[in-house]
């Protein structure tokens, strides 16, 4: 392998963990802001977001997954421009609500897609074909828009009664249906290229975690 060949090896992962590393501060900051200024809004999701960034190194450090540092990347700009929507730009950028969902999605139908395959990989006796895959990635993800959009719904029945204010919250059944669309969008997008991409995630995971049960057991 060449010099420059070994040094993109190396620069690449410590360049993602810095994009996540910077997003991550970014969260601190919006908790932060909310603490001064009596956002609770931003105090919610940052404070949520930021512990969710740090999902792979527990997942590390408890079952011995080694954390892709893309997935990373993935994990903490899902939360950080949902962070950056419910405190700013979802009230300023019409599209932004659209990204987000998107986004989100798509990490939602990556989870289901790797969980799916880590126990394809795990069992001799259960064969998962890439057709049903592919279905079963788009379902997860649309059941889990809709449980979403009801989880929305419940949060505005409880500020309308109390007077609280939510982290969430539904504008009206046009909201929710482009929600449920994008969601769509980032289902596809996984359920298309998932399957070339985070196969090498599955056996990690499937590695670590069944790994670590076996000793268990």
């Amino acid at each position: 392998m060449s010099v420059r060949g070994t040094l993109r090896d190396h620069s690449s992962p410590r360049t993602q963990r810095r994009i996540t590393r910077v997003m991550q501060v970014l969260l601190v900051a919006i908790v932060g802001y909310g603490v001064v200024f009596g956002q609770p809004k931003a105090i919610t999701n940052g404070g949520i977001g930021l512990f969710v960034t740090f999902i792979p190194a527990l997942l590390e450090r408890n079952y011995n997954i080694p954390p892709n540092p893309w997935l990373g990347v993935w994990i903490t700009s899902a939360v950080f421009l949902h962070t950056l929507g419910s405190a700013w730009f979802y009230a300023l950028i019409p599209w932004w609500d659209h990204l987000t969902h998107a986004l989100s999605a798509s990490l939602v139908a990556g989870a289901g897609y790797t969980t799916l395959r880590a126990i394809d990989l795990h069992s001799d006796q259960v064969e998962i074909p890439a057709r049903f895959a592919f279905v079963f990635i788009f379902v997860v993800v649309l059941a889990f828009g809709v449980v979403w959009e009801l989880f929305e719904f419940a949060l505005d029945i409880i500020a309308a009664k109390t007077g609280i204010s939510m982290p969430l919250a539904q504008h009206g059944l046009d909201d929710t249906v482009l929600d449920q669309m994008y969601n769509s969008v980032g289902a596809l997008i996984v359920a298309t290229f998932g399957q070339a991409h985070l196969t090498g995630v599955a056996a990690r995971i499937q590695k670590g975690l069944y790994g670590a049960l076996d000793e268990d057991s």
